[in-house]
């Protein structure tokens, strides 16, 4: 009796144990079947061919406003004007020659200096927030420290006036619909565009103010920033680069410190080693974004026909790459489902790479080092408050907890 193979691993993100925790079927898809197409698109999950592609510039990442448009005709949406400026104008989804006219711009504001910069700033109110966590004894990781630290730290980078920044942490959440447009119902994008519109409102005004009363905030920088040829940027891409940084950045760093604060209290050994010496903390942060990358996925469209992993791409096809399967490539890192903050890793591809690799993940880095100094440097322990642990599920391509709660020993 001959037995049956077993059969052939399907790539579905949409399945609960996959969310749960999907590094088995992307060991599976590596070892199998790493570029393939299903569900309409290319799936790549080794680091090399990932690699290759985000490299290579004739894929495009502005495939997001042409998905936007799609949605909203299946929807009938027609109030879309601003979200289609906002994805048109945005540095996540825009291809050259526009996307290096605004990043040229960009980097002259978010630099290394200025990410180190924000270093007290950071600091302080991550102290206030496990400040007051210590006295409760404990809290929820997620909806205590790592959701409001990026938002408030931007908040306050930006110099937002309190009747606004009181609205950004919900703007921020509804407008995530954004990056992954294909889940959005109808009551969904009426929402989006309601609240694209406002928040658009609104930062319009407040850069009018600065741009007449200007300061060392982040929009009255961006506001400075020229080339040397005299270019700047627009009223409109500055409001659209500031909702950004709420959008691409709050749910990214979030899910970094929690994923990272996860896998240190579920290996003890690692988390002794960093209270032991919190030395290790710039390793601990580097080694999370490896081992349980926040940003999991993110997709490209082929402007020409080329071979990817042996396998013909043709031109017009979309390609999603699995950052995260990319990650625990054994092809690139030793040992790879192991968590290992001495590893001293440099070669993961959780911010991408190339000429779209994320914009703030000096900032986001430097956020979850900071929670972990403040969480590490004091001398009582942190253990699980429960092994029940819940991903969100509100988006297929960021990885995160929706609560992560932990005590205080």
């Amino acid at each position: 009796m001959t037995s049956q193979k077993p059969a052939p691993v399907r790539f579905n993100p949409f399945n609960a144990d996959f969310r749960h925790d999907p590094y088995p079927v992307y060991r599976r898809l590596r070892e199998t079947r790493p570029v393939h197409r299903t569900m309409g698109m290319w799936v790549l999950t080794r680091h090399a061919e990932v690699r290759q592609v985000l490299l290579d510039r004739t894929f495009g990442a502005g495939l997001i406003p042409e998905l936007i448009d799609r949605q909203a005709g299946r929807l009938t949406q027609h109030n879309i004007a601003t979200i289609q400026q906002l994805a048109r104008k945005s540095l996540v989804f825009t291809d050259n020659p526009d996307h290096a006219r605004l990043r040229g711009l960009v980097n002259r504001v978010f630099t290394a200096r200025a990410a180190a910069g924000l270093r007290p700033l950071v600091a302080e109110t991550a102290e206030e927030l496990v400040q007051r966590a210590w006295a409760d004894s404990g809290m929820d990781a997620i909806a205590d420290l790592a959701a409001p630290l990026p938002s408030t730290v931007m908040s306050r980078w930006m110099n937002l006036p309190d009747d606004l920044r009181e609205h950004v942490t919900q703007w921020t959440h509804d407008i995530r619909f954004l990056l992954e447009p294909g889940l959005m119902n109808n009551a969904d994008f009426a929402h989006v565009c309601d609240v694209v519109q406002e928040f658009a409102d609104r930062l319009g005004a407040l850069v009018t103010e600065r741009r007449s009363r200007p300061g060392d905030d982040l929009v009255s920088q961006l506001l400075a920033a020229e080339t040397g040829g005299g270019d700047r940027l627009s009223d409109a891409e500055i409001v659209f680069v500031c909702m950004m940084c709420f959008v691409a950045g709050n749910e990214t760093t979030k899910s970094l410190i929690g994923n990272g604060l996860l896998a240190l209290l579920r290996h003890p050994e690692q988390d002794a080693l960093l209270r032991d010496d919190p030395g290790h903390i710039p390793g601990a942060v580097a080694e999370a974004l490896r081992y349980d990358s926040p940003l999991q996925q993110t997709k490209r469209v082929a402007t020409r026909a080329v071979e990817v992993g042996g396998e013909l791409i043709e031109q017009g096809d979309q390609v999603l790459l699995c950052l995260g399967a990319a990650n625990r490539d054994p092809a690139m890192f030793d040992r790879p489902d192991e968590f290992d903050i001495t590893r001293g890793v440099r070669s993961h591809l959780a911010f991408g790479h190339g000429m779209h690799g994320c914009l703030g993940g000096l900032l986001a880095e430097l956020q979850t080092e900071v929670a972990f100094e403040c969480l590490y440097r004091r001398p009582e322990s942190l253990r699980l408050g429960s092994d029940q642990l819940e991903w969100q599920d509100q988006s297929f391509i960021v990885r995160g907890l929706k609560r992560l709660p932990v005590t205080v020993g």
